[in-house]
């Protein structure tokens, strides 16, 4: 016979298990399923649209050239298409280099420095074009990106469109498992795509129609999560079209623990902005609550399963605990394992996981501080700087 404790340990064990389940597996099971039997095709065309890119960027000197060369370079007709820099109060040569790019119509502005939204509510309302098309400095583009993503426009139920991000091949292993989270990006947006939306579009590349556009409130963390569901509750659908494809570069680990941070607290945010986001107003709330907001439980059910184990019966608190310490254990021991070596392989990816959910306890930090701290500078590889625009395709991955 179990006692009430036993019973009530086991009853939280079994619950914190089975909803991380869902979160990892079962819903990405469930989505592949529905996406399957849907249909909603984007009803595109091959007419040419005026577009604006509004580059938002702070102290960007090692990417914009490349940046704006990329740009330039597409395969879209150089009269439909406008380009903006808009400087954060840049305090490297960011300014210079977009001045020297006048001759070729790039327009330039520049801004105290006041984060990414204040940035864009400067840039956006000088924009002439019928679509906006919001950019990142660090990120190249195929040739035809843009091409493929206007033509999605021509579905009037389409507001926004983002296209696939390739992440170019890491040099070490810790590089290629932070990479992961893009590619499992990538196939639950391609999968909500098919049934009818994503809530969001990607902050690297984002195009969407001017008219849809509304000022970011002060202190927003997710630009690329507030636009869209604005356009999302007028009716709208938020594509991704992988026939469009840009191309990014991996970070160190603890870069993206610092941008999962702010995604996981600006997460926190919308709920407060965005209350409906839990109503029968959101036509997708099953999808909404399993994909953004399973993975933040996540890390509560591990804390619970850890804790509840102290409570199991003998046999399954001596399997649960010895099943629990060899996962972190595997994580801490990733931090001496060579590179290259075959056991890397393994620990790369668990610790990798566990650093990824304690950023995502630490978002509700917004809670507690200003949203606009949480904004961190990402960390990459030198070299990365100094390849030019074009260089992803040969080695790149999904």
């Amino acid at each position: 016979m179990l006692s009430p404790a036993q019973i009530a340990c086991s009853t939280v064990f079994s619950l914190a298990c089975a909803t991380a389940f869902y979160a990892l597996i079962g819903y990405p099971l469930l989505l592949d399923r529905l996406a399957r039997r849907a249909n909603n095709p984007v009803r595109k065309d091959h007419k040419l649209r005026s577009v604006s890119f509004v580059i938002a960027v702070y102290n960007g000197e090692k990417f914009l050239e490349r940046k704006l060369r990329t740009i330039l370079s597409l395969n879209y007709p150089r009269e439909f298409m406008e380009i903006l820099v808009v400087s954060d109060g840049s305090t490297d040569r960011t300014d210079d280099i977009a001045r020297s790019f006048a001759a070729e119509g790039v327009k330039f502005l520049r801004v105290p420095h006041g984060g990414k939204a204040a940035a864009l509510n400067a840039g956006v309302p000088l924009a002439s074009g019928e679509i906006v098309v919001l950019a990142d400095v660090r990120q190249t583009l195929d040739r035809d990106c843009l091409r493929n993503v206007i033509a999605c426009f021509g579905d009037a139920k389409v507001g926004a469109v983002s296209p696939q991000t390739i992440i170019v091949k890491g040099e070490t292993l810790e590089e290629t498992s932070t990479s992961l989270y893009w590619r499992y990006e990538h196939w639950i947006r391609l999968r909500l795509t098919r049934i009818d939306s994503t809530f969001g579009y990607s902050g690297a590349f984002a195009a969407i129609r001017r008219d849809l556009w509304v000022p970011l409130p002060e202190g927003t963390l997710l630009d690329d999560v507030y636009e869209p569901l604005v356009a999302f509750f007028q009716g709208y659908r938020i594509l991704y079209e992988p026939s469009a494809t840009m191309y990014d570069f991996p970070t160190v680990l603890h870069s993206e623990f610092k941008r999962k941070v702010r995604l996981q607290a600006g997460l926190y945010q919308m709920l407060k902005m965005m209350p409906e986001l839990l109503s029968s107003r959101n036509r997708m709330r099953l999808h909404f609550l399993s994909a953004k907001y399973g993975r933040i439980v996540i890390p509560y059910c591990m804390i619970a399963a850890a804790l509840a184990t102290i409570g199991l019966p003998p046999y399954f608190r001596a399997a649960a605990a010895c099943a629990q310490l060899l996962f972190y254990g595997l994580a801490a021991l990733d931090v001496i394992v060579p590179d290259g070596t075959a056991f890397k392989r393994l620990t790369s990816p668990i610790r990798t996981f566990v650093v990824l959910m304690a950023a995502s306890l630490c978002g509700v930090s917004v809670y507690f501080v200003q949203p606009t701290r949480l904004w961190k500078e990402a960390t990459y590889r030198p070299s990365i700087a100094e390849q030019p625009h074009g260089t992803g395709k040969a080695s790149s991955g999904t």
